[in-house]
């Protein structure tokens, strides 16, 4: 059996555990003599991720991008449970297969039990907004640890793990912090921020989606998500980590609109470059964001009730010991498996 999973072009440690966190949650599948496709961690119940013709078994995935696929015939779907209520919902499933998202089960793994909290407090940004922000240098300026979420997988997880505060853009940071019993706080920078995939991560742990809202760290981050930054639209910059080609727009400069044709967009990228090359330019644009990300560090932490994050995972061990008896990996009971 093969497991699905997403490539962030860039790395997602939150899309890239699902390559090993299901040897350890379903020992063995690697070895099942099946077409089935696992379809596991990640907001991948979408009909232009899967193949439309092969049998997947969901444990644990959510919907939130693209196109909802239909699960009507089952003959090519086996849905044991997904990540929350509101994806149960737009699939038209039982409520009650809307338990949690998998990569909660990683807080049960013996590498990282017993770790010490050495880091304090935390940031996690969302992957495009590592991508495209320069919010390495705003956590430095603020006093904060900053943990890439394109690293390894298991790297940043033992990170979320060593800290006593985690401020999470990235949704999968705020599920570790929250498994691993961190309080965190959750941000956003903008709209592209999906609100519907953590409203259902929430939901499945009785608990609100309710951001705080961080302005944007650079003009780069700004271009690369077509929004406004101190008022101006900016272009989208091809950076050393952007696997997207530039797509400008038009940009105020100097109180005039920029040229548009490739001479003007040559021009006004020489013009960013330039700006952005200073650091005392760099360093003033950013200050809305240090002001922001320090206060964040000051507002009430979330942390899930103890006693429902216990019963939704032995719920969860429930489902994974059914899948292991219908699919011949052995049974070990989801009381074991939980201890």
């Amino acid at each position: 059996m093969d497991i699905y999973h997403w490539p962030s072009p860039e790395g997602n440690f939150g899309d890239d555990l699902n390559t090993w966190l299901w040897d350890f949650l379903l020992p063995g599948y690697r070895e099942i003599p099946s077409d089935d496709l696992l379809v596991g961690v990640g907001t991948v119940l979408d009909t232009a991720l899967l193949p439309e013709c092969r049998k997947k078994l969901v444990v644990g995935s959510g919907t939130g991008y693209g196109q909802t696929p239909s699960v009507d015939d089952r003959a090519l779907w086996d849905i044991r449970c997904v990540r929350g209520p509101l994806t149960a919902g737009r699939l038209g499933i039982d409520v009650e297969k809307g338990i949690l998202d998998p990569a909660v089960l990683i807080a049960d793994m013996e590498e990282f039990q017993g770790l010490d909290t050495t880091l304090g407090t935390v940031f996690v940004p969302h992957w495009e907004s590592a991508l495209h922000g320069c919010w390495d240098e705003v956590c430095r300026h603020a006093g904060i640890t900053y943990i890439d979420p394109c690293a390894e997988a298991h790297e940043v997880i033992a990170r979320i793990a060593q800290s006593t505060l985690v401020i999470a853009e990235s949704m999968h940071a705020a599920i570790l912090a929250d498994a691993f019993r961190v309080p965190w706080i959750a941000v956003t920078t903008s709209k592209q921020i999906n609100a519907f995939k953590w409203r259902d991560w929430a939901g499945s742990l009785e608990m609100d989606y309710a951001p705080h809202v961080l302005p944007l760290s650079s003009p780069l981050e700004a271009g690369a998500k077509g929004a406004p930054y101190f008022g101006l639209r900016w272009p989208k910059m091809a950076g050393e980590r952007s696997a997207q080609a530039p797509n400008l727009v038009s940009v105020p400069v100097d109180g005039e609109i920029a040229p548009h044709g490739e001479n003007g967009k040559r021009g006004l990228k020489a013009r960013v470059k330039a700006l952005l090359s200073s650091r005392v330019v760099r360093r003033a644009l950013m200050v809305p964001a240090v002001s922001a990300l320090e206060r964040c560090c000051k507002a009430e932490p979330m942390l899930s009730d103890e006693h429902v994050l216990a019963r939704q995972k032995e719920r969860f061990y429930e489902v994974l010991d059914g899948v292991k008896r219908d699919y011949g990996l052995g049974f070990s009971g989801a009381l074991e498996n939980a201890s």
